[in-house]
């Protein structure tokens, strides 16, 4: 009797986040003194890129693009999880941005599908009450086009609609990054 093994499709974000992390487990084994610090500019969409359209989920559902989100307004990305320590790391940096500069800047949360669902991402919004504005990218869409290497992710775009940062890991400097998205203000 013969067997078949189901095909599974991944997708390049779940692919590559396997990597990376493989990688970067692998590194830190082996050279336990050297930082093994993934910067986003190696992998993520460059900085003075224009910033792709992509189509995303409300958490009720419904189908929304990016860029009617974005229009005419400096906005924060960052590409997260319910099960990513870096994002929980970054989120009193993502709160305190938000409370700072909430009437300049749209800040969306763009959930992964990886190890997660819809369900999940709402009972995090609702027991943290993170007032960010979360979208769920079930088919990796929004993932594949930014390029994210991986969660906690942040991509900053300017009113232009170019992207004028990106970074990676729950230590980055928001302040700074949404000075360059607001014109160095």
């Amino acid at each position: 009797m013969r067997f078949a093994l189901p095909v599974v499709r991944l997708s390049r974000f779940v692919m590559r986040t396997a990597l990376i992390t493989f990688a970067a487990l692998s590194t830190a084994a082996a050279t336990p003194m050297i930082s093994n610090t993934l910067y986003a500019q190696d992998l993520g969409i460059k900085v003075g890129a224009t910033a792709p359209d992509a189509p995303l989920e409300t958490l009720d559902g419904k189908t929304v693009q990016l860029s009617t989100l974005m229009a005419g307004k400096p906005t924060l990305l960052e590409f997260w999880a319910t099960w990513c320590g870096n994002c929980k790391q970054l989120e009193p940096a993502m709160l305190a941005a938000h409370a700072k500069y909430k009437d300049r800047v749209q800040f969306i949360a763009v959930a992964v599908s990886l190890n997660q669902s819809v369900e999940r991402v709402k009972a995090y919004q609702a027991r943290f009450k993170v007032p960010l504005t979360f979208l769920y990218d079930r088919r990796g869409d929004a993932s594949e086009a930014y390029d994210a290497p991986a969660t906690s992710y942040v991509v900053l775009i300017d009113k232009a609609g170019k992207v004028v940062y990106t970074g990676v890991g729950g230590t980055q400097n928001l302040d700074a990054a949404i000075a360059k998205a607001l014109g160095g203000l």
